[in-house]
Parts: structure tokens; C-alpha cells; sequence
């Protein structure tokens, strides 16, 4: 897309941080676009430097624009994006895309996804997913009209930069339309509840459900009172994206080969592995503490209504 005119923003659903900003009041700016969805691990490691940027940078003329545009239909909520918005320390324009209006007239395809436009509102770079940090922030300046040192940036929590080395697992999703790696006996049962078990291992990569589940399209949603996900998994850090639905908060408790995490749980459990299901977001369960090796995590839910739509490691 280098090379052409910015695409307007009309198709906004909400916007959050400002009042909607017409292609007049950019003109004169730089003006870096984010794609991003409030579950999207990759766009939670690259915002500690769209965040910098954007403080370091707005007084030499630079305009961030976030545009959400949900993956998931539970994303949809605009209060959930407000609240991630404030989580995450989001003090920039955001527009809220619900109908993929300004997706597809940037053409896009990526979350997340950084467009660089010119004062004259000619874009002239993009970048899809994590990395090429530097030289983004050296074609800011660039388009800025300055020089100056980098910005020292690091992600805290489930912010920080992924663990690249030692991670073997990929991302895995868990509703039908894009599920693979299921390995419960009892095969998948498409919208209706079904009881499954855990097998006794696990091969690498592979999942199963314990208890009485729904597969849908984009999730699983447990309907008894206790279900179990387990995933057998190699990554520094596992994250489970999960929503209550209707029911919330629903307490959960995350073992790792049989034993509680201890030193190496994740920011949303502590050391016992219990945790608690309260808004539909990104978990972070596991920051492993020492050796990064092969392991079994099996998250539990006390409570009926926990939905689960994707694994992510780091």
C-alpha cells in the first residue's frame, strides 16, 4: 500500500480519546496507524513502543491512530476496548472498527499491522507483526525531520518480548473453524454439549477437554460445573485468551504436570495457580522460572460459562 493516499476513516464505529478527526485535521502530521485487538498477544508486545512513540514523538508533530478491529466476537464490546485502551496506558486516538470498514480500506489482513503516512498523507511504509522496532522508529524520524537517540523500551508483564529462542509451540485455537491438535477420545462434537476426557499424556502441541464442553466456531464453552483444558506445551510463557459470558468472575486453578506453578506462574496466577476468570482478555498462566522444557498445563474453571477461544506462547 506505499505509495498511495491514506484511506479515510469514515467507517469509525466509536471513537475513544478524541473527538473523530477528519483527513484535514491530519494533513501537516505524521501519522502512524495501528492495527490492533485487545486479545492479540502480538500486538500486546509491540505496544510498549507504539505507546513511546507516540509521548516522545507528538510534540515534533507525530499522530498515532489505534484502529481495533475485533478478531473475535466478544471483542466487539466497545466498553472492553475502553477498558484495555485504559489498562494499557493509551492516551492516543483510537478508533473502534467494528465493521472491518477501515480494515478493508486499508486493505489489510494482520493484527497488528503499522501504516506510515507523510505529512502530505501518502503513506510510505508498513510493517504486519512483532519486530523491525528500530528502523520504525528511525522512518518516524525520518518522515519527523529529526535525529535523536532511540527510545529505550521494555514490556513488562505480558508486554515483554517473547522468549524467541526456546519457543517451539504455536499458536492454537480451540473453536472448530480454526481448531487443530485435539486429541479428547470422544472427537469433536460441533454446537452441542459433550462430555470429554483428558488422555493420560499428551504429545507435544496437542489439547484436550475434561468435562462437559460446547466446540463452537470461534470457542469452547464449558456447560458443567468443572472443566479442565490441558496443552502440552514448550514456551517460556503460556497465555489462554478467555471470556466469562454471562457468568463472571469464575475462579479457575492451573497446574503444570500435575504441580502447582509456583516461582513460574504468570501475571493472572499466583504461586498455588489459582486465578480468576472476570473479563473477557488475554491471561498470561505461565512465566516459566527456570529451564524452559516441555510441560503439561491443565487449567481448571470451578464454575460453568468459562469460554476459551485461543492458546499463544512467549
Amino acid at each position: 500500500m506505499a505509495g498511495v493516499h491514506m484511506p479515510g476513516l469514515g467507517g469509525a464505529t466509536t471513537w475513544l480519546n478524541s473527538e473523530p478527526l477528519e483527513p484535514a485535521q491530519l494533513r501537516g502530521h505524521v501519522v502512524l496507524v495501528d492495527f490492533w485487538t485487545l486479545t492479540c498477544i502480538n500486538w500486546l508486545r509491540t505496544e510498549p513502543y507504539i505507546r513511546a512513540w507516540s509521548q516522545a514523538y507528538r510534540n515534533d508533530g507525530l499522530i498515532v491512530l489505534g484502529v481495533h478491529t475485533p478478531e473475535f466476537s466478544v471483542e466487539h464490546d466497545v466498553d472492553l476496548v475502553r477498558r484495555a485502551t485504559q489498562q494499557r496506558g493509551i492516551d492516543y486516538p483510537v478508533v473502534v472498527d467494528n465493521d472491518y470498514e477501515i480494515w478493508n480500506a486499508f486493505d489489510n489482513h494482520y493484527w497488528p499491522a503499522l501504516y506510515f503516512a507523510d505529512a502530505a498523507g501518502v503513506i510510505r511504509d508498513q510493517h504486519f507483526g512483532e519486530g523491525r522496532y528500530e528502523q520504525s522508529e528511525r522512518l518516524l524520524q525520518q518522515l519527523l525531520g529529526i535525529q535523536r537517540e532511540m527510545i529505550a523500551v521494555r514490556g513488562q508483564g505480558v508486554e515483554a518480548e517473547a522468549d524467541w529462542d526456546h519457543l517451539r509451540s504455536p499458536e492454537t485455537y480451540l473453536g472448530y473453524g480454526r481448531g487443530e491438535r485435539f486429541v479428547s477420545p470422544e472427537g469433536v462434537g460441533l454446537n452441542r454439549s459433550r462430555l470429554y476426557g483428558v488422555p493420560d499424556a499428551l504429545r507435544a502441541d496437542h489439547w484436550a477437554l475434561g468435562g462437559e464442553w460446547t466446540i463452537e466456531d470461534e470457542k469452547v464453552v464449558l456447560g458443567g460445573s468443572r472443566g479442565s483444558i490441558a496443552y502440552r506445551f514448550q514456551a517460556r510463557d503460556a497465555h489462554l485468551v478467555l471470556s466469562g459470558g454471562a457468568t463472571r468472575p469464575i475462579p479457575f486453578r492451573v497446574l503444570l504436570d500435575g504441580q502447582p506453578p509456583a516461582a513460574s506462574h504468570g501475571v493472572d496466577v499466583d504461586a498455588d495457580g489459582n486465578g480468576t476468570l472476570e473479563e473477557a482478555r488475554l491471561y498470561q498462566l505461565v512465566r516459566t522460572a527456570g529451564t524452559v522444557r516441555e510441560q503439561t498445563l491443565e487449567i481448571t474453571f470451578d464454575a460453568p460459562g468459562a469460554e476459551a477461544y485461543v492458546w499463544t506462547f512467549g
